[in-house]
C-alpha cells in the first residue's frame, strides 16, 4: 500500500469514506514521520502521540458507526502554537509561556475538533509570531524540508514545514503582514489569508488586532477548501468577526477559467521592491520566468489579464509595519517593562522599536491605511482577482536572514493584510531546488473565486505534487 502521508487530504477522505484506510493507521504513519524526520526539521514543539491516537481510533469507530462529519473526520492536523488548546501546552514560541496550559481551546480549533481532525500536536513558530528565527530561544527554528540549511520563512513556520515534508495532513497558522503566505511559499505548498473576519481569531495569541488572519497551510487548493469549510463562519466572541454567508468552496472550484479577468499587479516586484528598498530586492531572472509563466497558463485556461496600478509598495509596507508595530509594543508593553528577561532578543528588540511612536504616528497609519484599502477596492472592482509576487526569490540560508528584515526588506504580502483582502500563495516554479510562488488575491469574503483560479492553476501544473528531498528519501510503501 502506498504511504498514506502521501495522501492529500481529499485523497485520505475518500480513502477513509471507503474503508480502505483507518484514521488509526493514518494517524500512526503520520506520528513515524515525526519521530524519523522531526529531529532535524524542528517543525513541531509538541506531538501528542497518545491523543492524537485516541482520537483517531474514536474517529474510526463514528465513521464505522456511519457517523461521519464529512470530509475531516479522522484526518491529522497540526496547530501552530499560537491557538490555545485545552490542558495542551500552548507556547506563543516564548520563554514567557514556555510552561503555558491554557483552560480554553481557540475558536479554529473547536470547529475544526468537530469537523472531526485529529490533532498531532502544536507547531514551532516565531516568538509571538514576530520574533524569529532566534536560535537563543528555548525552541529551535523550524528548518525548510528542500534544503535544511535554509529558511522556512515566517512566522507559521513549523506548521508550512510538517505539511511540505508530510508530517501532518494540513495546519493553521496565522497571517500579519504575510505569516501564512511566506511559509507556504518557501516551501513549496499551499496557504491561505482569508478575509479579515472570515475566520475566528479568538483564543490564538494576537500581534496586531485590526491586521491579524487566521487561515490554513495545506498541500493542494482543495484541500484548502475543506478546511475552509470548517473553519468559516460568525463568531459573536470575536469582535472582527463578520457575519457573512459561507459558500460551498469545495463546489466552486474548477479546472477552466473562461470569462474570468485577472489584474497583474506587476510594478510591485518589476519597479517598487528595488525603488523602495534597494537593489537586493530586485526579483531573481528565474522568478520573473515563473510569474511570466503562469500568466500566460493562466490565459491558457481561459482568463484575460490587464495591468493593475496601484500607489507604490513601500506605501502599503510602511502602513502596514507602522499599524503592526504601535498595536503589538501595545499589547505586550506590561510585560516589556517589568519582565523584559523572559523576550527573547528577535522578539523584545522588534517590538519595543513601538515605544518611540506616537499617537499622531499610529492615527495617520490608520488614514492612510483607508485611502490605500478604497484604492485596491477600485482597483479590483473591475476585475475578478488579482495576482502579483510573493517572495521574489528562493529561500535564503536561515543564518543568513538580515535580523531587521522584517521592516526593512520588502514584503508583498503585507498589502493584503492592510487592505483585509482574502489571499492565496501557490507554487509555480523552484529556483535552485527551492520552490517559488506568487499570491492570488480577490475582493471581501470571495475565498471561492481566488481559490477558484488557484485550483485551476493547480491542475493545469505539476508544482504542487513536488516532494521536498527530506521527505522523498523515505520509504513511499508501508
Amino acid at each position: 500500500m502506498i504511504d498514506p502521508t502521501l495522501l492529500t487530504v481529499a485523497e485520505a477522505s475518500r480513502q477513509i469514506a471507503d474503508g480502505r484506510l483507518s484514521p488509526a493507521a493514518l494517524t500512526e504513519a503520520y506520528l513515524e514521520r515525526i519521530d524519523t524526520l522531526d529531529r532535524e526539521l524542528h517543525s513541531y514543539v509538541t506531538v501528542l502521540h497518545e491523543v492524537a491516537l485516541d482520537a483517531a481510533r474514536t474517529a474510526a469507530c463514528d465513521i464505522a458507526a456511519g457517523r461521519s462529519r464529512g470530509a475531516l473526520h479522522g484526518i491529522p492536523i497540526g496547530l501552530k502554537d499560537i491557538y490555545k488548546t485545552h490542558g495542551i501546552r500552548t507556547t506563543a514560541g516564548s520563554p514567557r509561556y514556555e510552561h503555558h496550559v491554557p483552560e480554553e481551546d481557540s475558536e479554529s480549533w473547536v470547529k475544526l475538533r468537530e469537523a472531526g481532525a485529529v490533532l498531532l500536536g502544536k507547531h514551532e513558530t516565531h516568538e509571538f509570531a514576530i520574533g524569529g528565527p532566534d536560535f537563543s530561544l528555548p525552541f529551535p527554528p523550524a528548518r525548510n524540508p528542500w534544503n535544511t540549511a535554509h529558511y522556512p520563512s515566517g512566522s507559521s513556520s513549523g506548521s508550512a514545514v510538517a505539511v511540505a515534508a508530510g508530517l501532518c495532513a494540513a495546519a493553521m497558522g496565522s497571517d500579519t503582514g504575510g505569516s501564512i503566505r511566506g511559509p507556504a511559499a518557501y516551501c513549496g505548498i499551499v496557504g491561505l489569508k482569508p478575509t479579515y473576519g472570515r475566520v475566528s481569531r479568538r483564543g490564538v495569541f494576537p500581534l496586531s488586532y485590526t491586521l491579524d488572519h487566521c487561515g490554513p497551510l495545506t498541500r493542494t487548493v482543495e484541500d484548502c477548501a475543506i478546511l475552509m469549510q470548517a473553519l468559516a463562519g460568525y463568531d459573536l466572541q470575536d469582535p472582527a468577526s463578520a457575519d457573512v454567508p459561507v459558500l460551498d468552496y469545495r463546489a466552486a472550484l474548477s479546472t477552466r477559467l473562461d470569462g474570468l479577468k485577472i489584474g497583474v499587479i506587476r510594478h510591485f516586484h518589476e519597479r517598487d521592491a528595488v525603488a523602495g528598498f534597494g537593489a537586493d530586492n530586485a526579483p531573481s531572472a528565474a522568478y520573473v520566468a515563473a510569474f511570466d509563466s503562469a500568466c500566460r497558463t493562466l490565459e491558457r485556461l481561459g482568463a484575460r489579464l490587464v495591468d493593475l496600478q496601484l500607489s507604490p509598495l513601500v506605501d502599503y509596507l510602511d502602513t502596514n509595519r507602522l499599524i503592526m508595530l504601535a498595536e503589538a509594543y501595545a499589547l505586550h508593553e506590561a510585560d516589556l517593562r517589568e519582565r523584559p528577561h523572559l523576550f527573547g532578543h528577535h522578539m523584545f528588540a522588534r517590538v519595543a522599536l513601538g515605544a518611540f511612536l506616537s499617537a499622531a504616528d499610529y492615527v495617520e497609519a490608520l488614514r492612510q491605511r483607508r485611502e490605500l484599502a478604497v484604492e485596491f477596492a477600485r482597483a479590483i472592482a473591475d476585475v475578478d482577482v488579482a495576482i502579483s509576487a510573493n517572495a521574489t526569490g528562493p529561500a535564503p540560508r536561515i543564518d543568513e536572514v538580515p535580523f531587521w528584515g522584517v521592516y526593512e526588506r520588502a514584503s508583498f504580502t503585507a498589502p493584503y493584510n492592510l487592505t483585509g483582502s482574502p489571499a492565496l500563495s501557490i507554487p509555480i516554479g523552484f529556483e535552485n531546488g527551492l520552490p517559488l510562488a506568487l499570491q492570488i488575491a480577490g475582493k471581501p469574503f470571495d475565498e471561492a473565486g481566488v481559490m477558484r483560479v488557484g485550483h485551476a492553476f493547480e491542475r493545469a501544473t505539476e508544482f504542487h505534487r513536488h516532494r521536498p528531498p527530506i521527505a522523498a528519501s523515505l520509504p513511499q510503501h508501508r
